[in-house]
This record gives structure tokens, C-alpha cells and sequence, in this order.
């Protein structure tokens, strides 16, 4: 029987959702080539790319379930989940400014506030781990979607009109990019004035 005084058993890193979150990075590059090798034709590599990112980001809700389920939540995994997705979302919009298809100015937008974000937790590693909010949690699925839509070519199906669809969803995640990002900051901003003064 347990007592007041039993340490808690702690999950270890290497775990199911740690794993699936290791083989998101790993895809990442994986999915890039496809994307940059069909070099805008549209053609089977292009749909294999969209297929493979669509996959490779559906993990992230998958892991994150196993990982409450289970009992393996763990500082690891809360770190290099945000991490995955910030490689493989970047490593796409890039992609799509190479090819033309979207403006650098919304990649670099999204990218610095992704890789500040990023910086910022692992400074912030020394006093605590830094968990998705909702707030940023909702961010990721317009980002996630934008990026599903403008990787399937589905205006060789239904017309050009799609692209003005995209470039609405490519919008919205644009401005949940820049809001959740300040709002990151003004928390942390808070949190930090309401700790205690170190002694």
C-alpha cells in the first residue's frame, strides 16, 4: 500500500508517443523531396507529398491521446511535440515559397514566430516546461489545414476557385500564428511578475 511518502513512478522518455513523435521529425525531410522533386507538376509525387504530410500530422493528436491514456506524458514529449510539428509545417512552407506558391512574407512571418516560440521554451527550461495552450493547440490545426489544402492539388479537379479558398484558411492561420505568439509572451510576461522573489 502506498504511503504519503512513496515517490510517484515518474513515465520514462522512451515511450509509444515519444516514438511516434521522433518518427514525425524523421518523415519531415522525407516529405520535402517529394514536394521540391515534383517541382510543381503536379503530378504523383506532389499527390505523395500531400498524402505524406497529411499522415505524418495526424500523428500529433494520436500521440498526445496514447500519451494521456497511458500515463506517459512527460517533459520530453512536451518538448519535441511542438518540435515535430514546427519541422514539419516549416519544412512545407518553405517548400511552398521555393515553388512559387506562397509569398516568402507569410513563411517568414509564421517561421520567426515559430522558431521564437521555440527559443523561448527552452530558456524558459531551467524554471519549467512550457506546455500547448488552446490557444496555440488551435493554431497548429488551421496551420495543418492551410497546408493540407494548399498540398493537394485539387484545383486540377475543381477549378481555380480553390485557390481563393486556400488562400482564406492560409489567412486565418496566418493571423492565429501572430495572435497565439504574442500571447505566449504576454503570459510568460505575467507569470514571471507574479513569482515569488528567489531568496
Amino acid at each position: 500500500m502506498a504511503t504519503p511518502l512513496t515517490p510517484v513512478a515518474r513515465p520514462g522518455n522512451w515511450n509509444l508517443p515519444n516514438l511516434i513523435t521522433v518518427v514525425r521529425i524523421l518523415l519531415a525531410p522525407v516529405f520535402i523531396w517529394l514536394l521540391l522533386a515534383d517541382a510543381g507538376q503536379d503530378g504523383a509525387l506532389r499527390w505523395a507529398a500531400a498524402v505524406l504530410f497529411i499522415l505524418a500530422i495526424a500523428t500529433d493528436g494520436i500521440d498526445g491521446a496514447i500519451a494521456r491514456r497511458n500515463n506517459q506524458v512527460t517533459d520530453l514529449g512536451k518538448l519535441l511535440d511542438p518540435i515535430a510539428d514546427k519541422v514539419l509545417t516549416g519544412g512545407a512552407l518553405v517548400s511552398l515559397s521555393i515553388l512559387g506558391e506562397l509569398w516568402w512574407w507569410v513563411t517568414i512571418v509564421i517561421l520567426v514566430r515559430e522558431i521564437g516560440i521555440t527559443v523561448f521554451r527552452f530558456v524558459m527550461l531551467k524554471d519549467r516546461v512550457i506546455p500547448a495552450s488552446r490557444g496555440g493547440k488551435l493554431k497548429t490545426v488551421l496551420q495543418s489545414v492551410a497546408i493540407s489544402l494548399a498540398l493537394v492539388p485539387l484545383w486540377l479537379l475543381l477549378g481555380d476557385w480553390v485557390h481563393w479558398v486556400n488562400g482564406a484558411v492560409m489567412a486565418a492561420a496566418l493571423v492565429a500564428t501572430v495572435i497565439t505568439g504574442v500571447d505566449y509572451l504576454l503570459a510568460a510576461r505575467r507569470d514571471n511578475r507574479g513569482a515569488p522573489a528567489a531568496p
